[in-house]
């Protein structure tokens, strides 16, 4: 197992083990005579649904050190689940709760306690809220920004409420010590959000960045070069990404994850190629050299080991991207290892870098392999996308030992290679892939 899959299994670990601990150290000296085991469940599973809440201030703080063997779709599926998983435990414990002794309906009852009552609907709501907003932002029309602000909001209300609803219950954690941990990690938890919102813009506005560049690419793209302004620049592994600010103030919303397109060999400008995909990135070639721009980076684990013997990547779309920034760092290094690339896009034309790629590959052991809709009949299949049997070749031809294969493009191609190359015999710590459009 390489370094990269222990950290992530030890940071894995490390994520189970905080939330079990905390019924576990809720019942510790508590008298649990005469009470039911429905109830004690349901108690525990508030427990752990209310460390989960405060794990996810963790997974979307952007600490490079939590998880570094994971990428960036590892991390957002992660926080995506969790928050289900989490909005599914608090809502068993009031239900559980009931289920053992109906008098615990009183703590829904406003005409039992206005306040109380009120609180906890309002917690309910608003964890409602954020599972509704996360699962169908785009078909509810949302703004990216304006839902980044409201699930900040929203989740703080949720683990205030959380706290404030065990305190005043008292029955698990009436020792000083009990209550002592749950503030802090509750403080914890929020001030981890005021870093986020606060610091790190804060850290972002001291290094700033100008656009140099912008040319069109394309496929409906365009790349967007930065350069430092009055510091030495970036450095960043080629495959990796950052949160990038464009002619806005480094506090802003308006933030997005882009993979590095450029070469990790070049500090003093970076390149990030950008699709047209929703409204603000429609809007990406009005962009004007000159304007002010922050990163917050690099992230992400979509790198090609120094060990491998070879690479084979399979691209869909604007998943070239990050491809295309280990392919330019492999070449600008002079490494001689073999590579090889399987690209799908609807048309020859709509390829981004098809001809610096060709180039490429006639100068360097790269072997090219074009896919766009209207390739021979078996290569791709519905939507243009590599079939099944198209990937089981490439296995077939470049074999297992050795080889590691990154796959970077849209769900369908994700989930269909990410199978296949498992069900071929590659080992998992032998892939690594990642979505393009998380955000």
């Amino acid at each position: 197992m390489s370094r990269s899959r222990r950290q992530a299994a030890a940071w894995a670990a490390a994520y189970v083990l905080i939330i079990a601990a905390m019924p576990w150290i809720a019942a510790v000296d508590h008298d649990r005579r005469g009470r039911e085991f429905l109830l004690e469940f349901s108690v525990a599973l508030g427990f752990i649904g209310l460390a989960m809440m405060w794990l996810q201030f963790a997974l979307t703080a952007r600490f490079r050190w939590i998880a570094p063997g994971s990428g960036l779709d590892t991390l957002m599926q992660l926080h995506r689940q969790a928050g289900i998983s989490a909005f599914a435990l608090v809502v068993a414990h009031p239900v559980l709760a009931i289920a053992a002794d109906d008098r615990f309906v009183d703590f829904l009852d406003p005409r039992e306690g206005l306040a109380r009552a009120g609180a906890l609907w309002v917690a309910m709501l608003a964890l409602a809220a954020i599972l509704v907003t996360s699962l169908w932002r785009r078909a509810l029309g949302i703004p990216y920004e304006w839902w980044r602000l409201a699930h900040a909001v929203l989740a703080t209300v949720i683990v205030f409420i959380g706290l404030v609803h065990i305190l005043r219950v008292g029955v698990y954690i009436d020792d000083w010590w009990k209550r002592a941990l749950w503030t802090g990690l509750t403080a914890g938890a929020i001030g981890l959000l005021g870093y986020t919102r606060v610091v790190r813009p804060w850290r972002m506005g001291r290094r700033p960045w100008r656009v140099a560049e912008v040319r069109r690419e394309p496929g409906s793209s365009w790349t967007v070069a930065l350069e430092p302004a009055g510091h030495a620049g970036l450095r960043f592994e080629a495959g990796q990404f950052a949160w990038v600010t464009i002619g806005a103030s480094p506090f802003s919303l308006e933030q997005h994850p882009f993979s590095f397109a450029s070469s990790a060999e070049r500090r003093d400008r970076v390149e990030f190629t950008i699709k047209e995909l929703g409204d603000w990135t429609a809007r990406i070639g009005q962009v004007r050299p000159g304007t002010r721009a922050y990163l917050d980076g690099p992230y992400g684990a979509f790198t090609l080991d120094p060990g491998a013997e070879r690479g084979v990547f399979i691209a869909g779309g604007v998943g070239i991207t990050p491809i295309m920034s280990i392919l330019r760092t492999w070449r600008d290094r002079g490494d001689g290892r073999p590579m090889a690339l399987l690209y799908a896009a609807g048309s020859l034309e709509g390829m981004v870098y098809r001809e610096e790629l060709e180039r490429m590959a006639a100068e360097r052991p790269l072997e090219l392999m074009l896919l766009p809709r209207e390739a021979p009949a078996g290569w791709t299949g519905q939507a243009g996308l590599p079939t099944a049997a198209t990937v089981e070749q490439l296995v077939e031809r470049f074999g297992t030992k050795g080889t590691q294969y990154l796959v970077c493009g849209p769900p369908p191609l994700m989930d269909l290679a990410e199978r296949t190359l498992l069900a071929r015999g590659v080992p998992a710590a032998q892939i690594r892939a990642e979505r393009f459009d998380i955000a």
